[in-house]
């Protein structure tokens, strides 16, 4: 199962809860994608 949970607040792709998994990062109520999760942990 596929569902849209929202876009990532810094580049705006698509966020998909895949099989009961968040493909992405959820914090302080605002959905990241991966991809920008961890520049901004590079960046830090």
């Amino acid at each position: 199962m596929k569902e849209l949970v929202g876009n990532c607040w810094i580049c705006g792709k698509e966020v998909f809860c895949l099989d009961g998994f968040l493909n992405g990062v959820a914090e302080n109520g605002k959905v990241c994608c991966f991809n920008c999760s961890k520049e901004m942990k590079e960046n830090e």
